[in-house]
């Protein structure tokens, strides 16, 4: 396989030639080519099938190379390199076919993925080229349908397992090369990308270098991997068809191998649920119960699972931890005592590496009313402290793995601790109320309204703010306003009644009979009197 390296840039080509491990991609021969002239003289007399060019050039753009390409029905995969986010450029790139649009500067170990993924995109246009001129239409769509019978069962099963005679039936009608005895095993990779990551960001990317550490490392002449499924979003199965007897220790020694390279080379944690072996027959309730054991245990990350262990787990009764104690370590302020604890209840249980779901719901509602206890106490508004998207989106998935719970204990605690600390400062509170109220005085402010802003019960912000003012709160608010009202009618032309609307005063006649008790005149006379210096 080749490829064709175009840039006017020569230190782009340069490092390209360089930074890209070609070996590893397979690719025999890299030409390079500072204009389109030169890149279709080595087009000609070369086969090229991974094109990776720059758009804008002085003597003919990438574009106008690649309609070319087509127009000739060279089959070329290519990559478009450039430093302008033009949506026309994107479009024709569209047009033409192209492999991949990607903008500079490079980022090689991103460039390498798509370089990758375009070689073997290159390599079965071979194949299906070669398989029409053989006239094997079948052999083209094999990995595919392979992909669709695996697909269909698990997702089939995941609400009941699908039945014998209909497993038969799809293998028939789909003419699969499956037999009754046929033993197969399923790993169920669940994957947590760190942030940043492409597992993050780049999900198409991320999924085709996890498929292709599954079929680097998954190589035996005891079973075949018939295909890799997408279960549900960072789940996947990988699906094995033994050729001899099931081999517990080799599949383990595997899984183990893979999450080991899954932390630096995929940038992520994962976790393997290994299923029973069973015949091709029976695998609708195979499959089921380790669907079931995905959904109702909640794992440790970087850990290896088997359904076997999960069947005589999945009836535990939840025992709670030390309550009493826990509560105690947050009234002495230790939150890093009581994270502690809680992560050595989590991580000590019976059967060490999970819990299920059920049991780890309790525990986490018991955690939560806790904190809302001890926040209570302080009489601050826990339901009001921890409402937003941080927040829900933490509680959401601290079932996902142990790993994600003691994340979403850690935001709990600390939160609470950092809050008791703010609210225990009253001319902190104070202060943020007084700003807020001169910031909002044409609102509708309420005690109620203002406790909130701070999540405070509304008693005691109304008793904390007279004892570090001397004034009630609501005489504050007043003479904000007034004060507001004056300097309105000081230097604008606005009506008394337009001025009492902008000051939070619907009243009319009210806001009269206020300013007049503050200021010791109507709103009018103070304004004539304004007016008349």
């Amino acid at each position: 396989m080749n490829a064709l390296l175009v840039d006017d840039d020569y230190f782009v080509v340069t490092a390209l030639e360089k930074k890209i491990d070609w070996k590893a991609l397979h690719i025999e021969t890299v030409y390079t080519a500072n204009n389109v002239a030169q890149a279709w003289d080595i087009l000609e007399k070369h086969p090229i099938q991974i094109l990776i060019s720059d758009i804008e050039m002085p003597q003919g753009s990438g574009l106008e190379l690649l309609s070319r390409i087509r127009e000739e029905k060279y089959n070329v995969q290519t990559i478009f390199l450039t430093n302008y986010a033009d949506f026309n450029y994107a479009q024709k790139a569209i047009e033409l076919q192209s492999f991949e649009y990607f903008l500079k500067p490079i980022e090689f170990d991103k460039l390498m993925l798509i370089i990758q993924k375009a070689a073997v995109r290159a390599k079965e246009q071979q194949k299906n080229e070669k398989a029409i001129l053989e006239g094997r239409y079948w052999q083209k769509n094999r990995s595919k349908i392979i992909e669709h019978f695996w697909h269909k069962l698990i997702t089939s099963s995941a609400s009941n397992p699908v039945k014998p005679a209909a497993i038969s039936h799809s293998v028939e009608e789909q003419n699969l090369s499956y037999q009754k005895r046929d033993v197969f095993q399923l790993l169920l990779f669940n994957l947590f990308p760190y942030d940043g990551s492409m597992g993050a960001e780049e999900k198409n990317l991320f999924d085709f270098a996890f498929q292709n550490v599954i079929c680097e490392l998954f190589q035996s002449d005891r079973f075949t991997v018939e295909t890799i499924v997408e279960y549900k979003d960072n789940s996947l199965a990988a699906v094995i068809r033994w050729n001899s007897s099931p081999d517990p220790e080799l599949i383990e020694q595997l899984a183990r191998s893979f999450i080991q390279q899954a932390n630096p080379i995929l940038k992520c944690d994962a976790c393997c649920m290994i299923s029973l072996a069973d015949s091709l027959e029976q695998l609708g309730l195979t499959i089921k119960q380790l669907l079931d054991m995905n959904e109702e245990m909640t794992m440790q990350r970087n850990q290896i699972f088997y359904v076997e262990e999960y069947q005589r787990q999945k009836d535990e009764d939840y025992i709670p931890p030390d309550l009493s104690r826990l509560e105690e370590l947050l009234n002495l302020n230790k939150p890093a005592v009581f994270l502690e604890e809680t992560s050595r209840y989590l991580r000590s249980r019976p059967n060490q590496k999970a819990l299920s779901r059920s049991v780890l719901r309790l525990f986490r509602l018991d955690m939560v009313q806790l904190v809302y206890s001890f926040l209570k106490l302080k009489d601050i508004q826990a339901h009001k402290l921890y409402t937003g998207k941080i927040n829900d989106q933490l509680s959401i998935c601290s079932l996902y793995s142990i790993e994600d719970m003691e994340r979403y204990l850690r935001y709990l605690v600390y939160t609470a601790v950092e809050y008791r600390d703010f609210a225990a400062q009253p001319k902190s509170v104070v202060e943020e109320i007084k700003q807020y109220i001169h910031a909002h005085y044409g609102d509708d402010l309420t005690r109620n309204g203002l406790a909130e802003v701070v999540y405070l019960n509304q008693d005691y912000l109304g008793r904390l703010f007279k004892k570090e003012t001397g004034i009630p709160l609501g005489s504050y608010i007043i003479q904000v306003r007034i004060e507001a009202a004056k300097q309105l009618l000081e230097t604008t032309n606005l009506s008394v009644y337009t001025i009492s609307g902008k000051v939070g005063y619907s009243n009319y006649s009210y806001f009269s009979k206020l300013f007049k008790q503050e200021v010791g005149v109507t709103p009018n006379d103070y304004k004539k009197h304004v007016k008349a210096k």
